[in-house]
């Protein structure tokens, strides 16, 4: 049974939406052999696609089994095989939320408004 790649992507719940997963497709997010496709792309087993999830959040994912409704996560796990490289957790966390230009002394406590104000001039709080 042929199943569009927008539907496919949705059943298997790489994007919340077929609208969001159609304009992904459209906008060069997902690639199928280095190429820029369209969401009415037929899906078949075997296929290896590319998907652009933004900012350092690739995923490579093989086709394994062609599902067109959305269903459960237990049950989407065999739908496709991952070869995305594994993302350091650790690393990720770190550059999103810690600025390293920030230093302060250990045991000093929370820095005051003053010096919330003066952290901000210098880029260096939130």
């Amino acid at each position: 049974m042929p199943v569009r790649l927008d539907t496919y992507l949705w059943a298997i719940r790489i994007y919340k939406s077929r609208t969001l997963a159609a304009s992904e497709i459209r906008g060069g997010g997902v690639k199928f052999k280095d190429k820029v496709i369209k969401p009415s792309h037929m899906v078949s087993i075997g296929e290896i696609f590319n998907i652009n999830l933004g900012s350092d959040n690739k995923k490579i994912i093989e086709v394994a089994v062609v599902i067109e409704k959305r269903q459960s996560a237990e049950k989407i796990k065999h739908a496709y095989i991952d070869h995305s490289p594994p993302i350091e957790k650790q690393d990720k966390l770190e550059t999103m939320f810690f600025k390293t230009n920030v230093k302060s002394e250990k045991g000093s406590g929370r820095p005051t408004k003053k010096n919330r104000r003066d952290l901000g001039k210098q880029g260096g709080w939130f």
